[in-house]
This record gives C-alpha cells, sequence and structure tokens, in this order.
C-alpha cells in the first residue's frame, strides 16, 4: 500500500530507559510502514540534557510551539542516585514540567478503557479525564528548615517599596515552612483550555478547590474559572448540552466515587498529580493512561501518562525478557497523528490514528497482553506476550484493518 502522506511535521521528543526502546519498536512496527512520517527530532534523554545543559528541553517546547503538535517518550526527572548514574552536571529539573510552562498548558490526562479490564469502582462506566493545572504551587515552592525558636512571615515587597506583611507562625520549636505562589495570567490560561477541552470533547467541566480554608489562595482559582465561564462559556456550554459544576476537593472526590464516569475533572497542580494515579489504577492501569498538553493558544503535546519502566529496563539491559505495556505510548502517537490530521484536514492521517488504536485494543480484547494486564483481566486464559511479540500483534492486527 502507498504510505500514507503527511504535509506539516510533528515535535518527537525521544525518551528514556525502557520506554525509548518501545518508542523505536512503534516507529519501526506501526508507524514507519504505514505513515510517511514527517517529524522534527529532539533527543530528550537525560544524556543529551546534560550535554546541552538542558537547552534541548527549551528547544523541543519552542518547536511545539512552532508547529502546533508535538509527541514526548517518557523522560528521566534526576534524584540523587540518578546525579550518580549519568554523572550529571546538575539535577536538571524535570522535562515535563519545563515544557509546561513554556506552552503555558493544561494536562489532560483519561483512562483507555478496554473490555476485560474491569474499573476498581463499579459504577464507573465512562473514562473520567483529570485535568491538571501545570503551574506552580508545591512544584515551584520554596521551603526553609526552621532550626529553632523564631517568628516567620510572608512579606510581600511592591516595586514602589510598600511592604505587605502577614504573620505566618510563631515558632517555638524546630519546624519546617514552605511557601507557594500562582499567577492570575496563568490560573486563566488553565481555566481557559478546560473549558475549550470541554467543549471540544463535549464532556462535563467539575472544578474542585479547598476555598473554604484557603480563602484568598484557592478562592482565586475559584472566581477566575467562575468570571471566564460566565463572559465567554457558559452560552457555548449550554450549546452544547454541557454543563460547569464547582465544588470543593473533598466533596468532588466524594462524588466521583459514586459517578458513572464520562466527566472532565479540573484539579490544581498537587490535586491532579494525585489523582490522575488513583483514576488510572482504579481503571487498570498507568500504563493505560493518555496524556496531552493543551495550551489556550491551541499547541498540543501528547506522551503517557507513565515514566520510563526503569526496571524493565535494567533487565533489558541483562539481555533478559521484558513484558512491557506499550498502549499508552502507542497512543500517545496515534493522538498526535490524529490532531496533525485535523490541523492539516487529512482524512487518511486522521483514520490511520483511528485504526492503530482499535487494532491496540482488539489486540487486548482478543486475550493477547502483556503481563500487567494478564494479570489483572477478567477475560479467560489470556495469553502474555514480551514486549516485542505484543507491537507485532498489533501490526498483524493493525494490517488487518487497513485493507
Amino acid at each position: 500500500m502507498e504510505k500514507i502522506r503527511m504535509t506539516t511535521p510533528l515535535v518527537e521528543m525521544d525518551g528514556d530507559e525502557m520506554t525509548r526502546i518501545l518508542w523505536k519498536m512503534i516507529k519501526d512496527e506501526l508507524l514507519l510502514p504505514f505513515v510517511d512520517l514527517k517529524t522534527e527530532y529532539y533527543d530528550l534523554g537525560l544524556e543529551k540534557r546534560n550535554e546541552t545543559n538542558d537547552q534541548i528541553t527549551v528547544d523541543a517546547a519552542n518547536a511545539n510551539k512552532k508547529y502546533g503538535v508535538a509527541v514526548k517518550c517518557a523522560t528521566i526527572t534526576p534524584n540523587a542516585a540518578r546525579m550518580t548514574e549519568y554523572n550529571l552536571k546538575e539535577m536538571w529539573k524535570s522535562p515535563n514540567g519545563t515544557i509546561r510552562a513554556i506552552l503555558d498548558g493544561t494536562v489532560f490526562r483519561a483512562p483507555i478503557p478496554v473490555k476485560g479490564i474491569e474499573p476498581n469502582v463499579k459504577s464507573w462506566k465512562k473514562p473520567i479525564t483529570i485535568a491538571r493545572h501545570a503551574y506552580g504551587d508545591v512544584y515551584k515552592n520554596t521551603e526553609m528548615v526552621i532550626p529553632g525558636p523564631g517568628k516567620a512571615e510572608l512579606v510581600f515587597t511592591a516595586e514602589d517599596g510598600t511592604e505587605t506583611r502577614e504573620l505566618i507562625h510563631q515558632y517555638k520549636g524546630a519546624g519546617v515552612l514552605q511557601g507557594m505562589h500562582n499567577l492570575n495570567a496563568s490560573i486563566e490560561s488553565f481555566a481557559r483550555s478546560c473549558f475549550a477541552y470541554a467543549l471540544d470533547t463535549k464532556q462535563d467541566l467539575w472544578f474542585s478547590t479547598k476555598d473554604t480554608i484557603s480563602k484568598k489562595y484557592d478562592h482565586t482559582f475559584k472566581d477566575i474559572f467562575q468570571e471566564i465561564y460566565e463572559k465567554d462559556f457558559q452560552e457555548k456550554f449550554r450549546q452544547a448540552g454541557i454543563t460547569y459544576f464547582y465544588t470543593l476537593i473533598d466533596d468532588a472526590v466524594a462524588r466521583v466515587m459514586k459517578s458513572e464516569g464520562g466527566f472532565i475533572w479540573a484539579c490544581k497542580n498537587y490535586d491532579g498529580d494525585v489523582m490522575s494515579d488513583m483514576i488510572s489504577s482504579a481503571f487498570g492501569s498507568l500504563a493505560m493512561m493518555t496524556s496531552v498538553l493543551v495550551s489556550p493558544d491551541g499547541n498540543y503535546e501528547y506522551e503517557a501518562a507513565h515514566g520510563t519502566v526503569q526496571r524493565h529496563y535494567y533487565k533489558h539491559l541483562k539481555g533478559e525478557e521484558t513484558s512491557t505495556n506499550s498502549v499508552a505510548t502507542i497512543f500517545a502517537w496515534s493522538g498526535a497523528l490524529r490532531k496533525r490530521g485535523e490541523l492539516d484536514d487529512l482524512k487518511e492521517l486522521q483514520e490511520f490514528a483511528d485504526k492503530l488504536e482499535q487494532a491496540t485494543i482488539a489486540t487486548i480484547e482478543k486475550g493477547k497482553m502483556t503481563k500487567d494486564l494478564a494479570l489483572i483481566t477478567s477475560l479467560p486464559d489470556p495469553t502474555v506476550l514480551n514486549s516485542q511479540e505484543f507491537i507485532q500483534a498489533i501490526r498483524k492486527e493493525l494490517e488487518g484493518l487497513l485493507k
């Protein structure tokens, strides 16, 4: 068959460890035989980030802004052990955090539903999408260890030198201290991305904070969401037949557990980090979770929600067989190709992305899967495939759909 053409490149961000191995397998088996793949390639592997003083991450994010669509492999965020292992110049920041900040984006994460992998929460019938604010709060905090008695104050000095002070705590002994911040402009971008994505996917939008306790910080989030909704989105939501709903974070958790799903749940940065892991685990596996970063000006970056699968990579280096789930990484590619097709009006590319996802799900539903899914499936006698066999089985299914 003639390869499906592309007119505009995708930004391709390669990554680390086992997901880097899967990345090449996916391209070789599921993409390059069928698509005349055009990408602008950036190696975000830890060695290259270290070599370029992390400039390559910045360059990749700016390329994403240029071309509109990117696909990213999982990457290492180094800790002290990685500093030694990779002989790093410094403990480089999370590439995801850097890219989110440059794109001013919101992360939308949703589970991939498959027959035979039932959610742990019996009431859930449809996927729940977590929209995570991607700026500030604990991820850009300032911390201090307090050695002994003393006074801690929050001080803001305006440009004209005027000071505003609030007592944090009068310490009578040792403790710890943390300062967090956020920006109205970033919260506005978060809100607009959430409302636009809800319209795009025709899903209700929930938003939750703890404004009863945090009467200034969290309440600002609530107020900005409400103002933007009433001004720019209320009528559009009414016409689309969807709703916007605000509640407290603890009430939202209780409601989510009793819901049928099928909505977007917008959360502040840390809440979104935690709740996306809860949702993915309850739906079956973090390896069955899509993740897309959406900026308010219409840029998209697709990736898997999970990490680099370090344990499997060490097994792979020893020549041992691995059974690593590649579904979320495959869906990162399909999501990026579909969006590229939408933006460039390439129906064939969109249809290929749809069929790639169909082939992946059909492979699992026919009982062919990686070990992590075989351990939780309700399908009888599943066939456990290794990393490469699973991707090859998907290729066979895909070839049948493309005939």
